[in-house]
């Protein structure tokens, strides 16, 4: 699963890394909340997705704000939490991500992400990992965007994010990790095509660095630089 996120940059600077999209009006509201360096969901994001980028018909990449966690349209408030990721396995046939997946594919544009290793098999004592490019580049995971309308009758724009079998790093310390795109396929995943399922696959661990944080990362209230600084060993919890 992916449920936890980094952006260690701006706003401006982020979007400027993908500069082949537009910003769309509701981005620059998110502009004081990043960096963000421990994302949880439930929380607002950038995200791209294909939108009309000038009137009356032309369609491109667009920055939209974005919360995290999946919610249809007939969706009903209440009960179990909305699902934040979306196995790639059964996509294209699930009825809860079918039809975002066909029609409304997004990019959620990260400097990294965070998983858990599960140490005694117990679940119990979990050693927390950061995960990120290489080269520390900027990069995109794919997505799926639906909008809810809350019982004032507000839009609400939501997302998943798209889950894969790991690769040979990942797999040392869980048994999913998030699909990342490579930029080449960036158009062809926001594009009409209902299903690119070729693109879903894990990205080639040579290209990707993964080290050992703090445990701090468990609480969404700790969102400092700190939070990613590798560790030795495991430090005792800051309690906020």
């Amino acid at each position: 699963m992916c449920g936890r996120i980094f952006v260690k940059t701006s706003l401006e600077e982020l979007v400027s890394n993908f500069a082949f999209a537009v910003k769309g009006g509701d981005i620059d509201g998110l502009g004081n909340r990043f960096p963000r360096w421990n994302g949880a969901p439930s929380q607002d994001y950038p995200i791209i997705i294909r939108d009309m980028v000038r009137e009356p018909d032309t369609f491109g990449p667009m920055f939209v704000s974005a919360r995290w966690g999946l919610m249809p349209p007939w969706a009903k408030p209440g009960g179990r939490p909305p699902p934040v990721n979306a196995r790639c396995e059964g996509i294209a046939s699930n009825g809860l991500f079918r039809s975002a997946y066909r029609s409304r594919r997004c990019l959620v544009p990260i400097n990294g992400f965070f998983e858990w290793k599960d140490i005694h098999g117990t679940g119990k004592n979990k050693q927390p990992y950061a995960i990120a490019m290489k080269d520390g580049t900027p990069f995109a995971l794919a997505g799926i965007w639906e909008t809810w309308k809350d019982a004032a009758g507000i839009s609400i724009r939501n997302f998943a994010i798209v889950t894969c079998e790991p690769n040979e790093m990942m797999a040392t310390i869980h048994d999913r990790m998030p699909v990342i795109l490579d930029r080449e396929d960036y158009e062809r995943w926001l594009s009409p095509e209902p299903d690119p399922n070729d693109l879903m696959k894990s990205f080639p661990p040579e290209l990707m660095s993964m080290w050992k944080i703090g445990r701090d990362v468990g609480s969404p209230k700790n969102d400092g630089p700190q939070i990613i600084e590798e560790v030795e060993d495991d430090p005792e919890p800051t309690l906020i």
